[in-house]
């Protein structure tokens, strides 16, 4: 991220010093809290998309919505492979219109948490389900474009998309990182399915799962927090010694 950073089919990396460990943090939701109702309004427009491209009413479009969401993690999954929608004029529609600039604002405190990540020994990589646009535009709004080291995001310019909690996207987060030992790797993301699946890849996995918000039934990481200041506690190793 940054001046230094390149992007490149579904990453971006800034080049810098190596690391031995690498923490992945998703980007909606997670970096910022549920309470900015982001995804609220992304829901409304994910939902007159579909009225409109689909030609379906409010219900049905909403019942798609959720049965694509719920199936494959991503709506435009269920749209590209069933409808030949074009997934970048539906990030257009979707993503990139949410008035972000109107909700999200620099956050000193979460800023302070990534400063105080001992950067000698921990790389810092954004992984995303949104496309570069959408997730370069958040971390600017919250001013830590600067504190990461690069982005692996969902392209919705290539032939197939690809997105968590599939493995392969596990798998390309460790190559566009440059990482090689998995055991080494840590993630958070609010996103049940996405955390279990990074547990089950190997990674020291913490679901964020906000007071307001309903916990799965069973624990479904190795970890589960309910605001990002936890990551203090569950992972130390991650950051400096006094």
């Amino acid at each position: 991220m940054g001046a230094n950073g390149v992007s490149n089919g579904g990453k971006e990396v800034r080049t810098g010093i190596q690391h031995q460990k690498t923490f992945f943090f998703d980007i909606d939701n997670c970096l910022y809290p549920k309470s900015y109702r982001i995804h609220d309004m992304m829901g409304q427009l994910i939902d007159e998309y579909f009225q409109t491209h689909l030609s379906l009413s409010k219900e049905d479009a909403f019942s798609l919505h959720q049965r694509y969401y719920k199936d494959y993690g991503l709506a435009i999954e269920g749209l590209v492979r069933f409808h030949k929608v074009d997934p970048l004029e539906y990030n257009e529609k979707v993503d990139d219109a949410l008035p972000l600039d109107e909700v999200i604002k620099p956050d000193p405190k979460l800023r302070q948490l990534l400063e105080d990540i001992d950067r000698s020994q921990v790389k810092l990589w954004l992984f995303t389900n949104a496309h570069i646009t959408h997730g370069r535009r958040v971390v600017r709004l919250l001013g830590l474009q600067d504190c990461f080291d690069g982005i692996t995001y969902c392209d919705y310019g290539a032939e197939e998309l690809l997105c968590k909690p599939r493995r392969e996207m596990y798998d390309k987060a460790m190559q566009d990182s440059g990482t090689k030992d998995g055991s080494q790797c840590y993630f958070v993301d609010d996103n049940a399915l996405n955390a279990k699946a990074g547990k089950e890849y190997g990674w020291k996995s913490a679901h964020l799962v906000e007071p307001s918000v309903k916990a799965p039934e069973h624990p479904v990481a190795d970890f589960q927090i309910e605001n990002l200041e936890e990551l203090r506690q569950v992972f130390p190793e991650l950051f400096k010694q006094p």
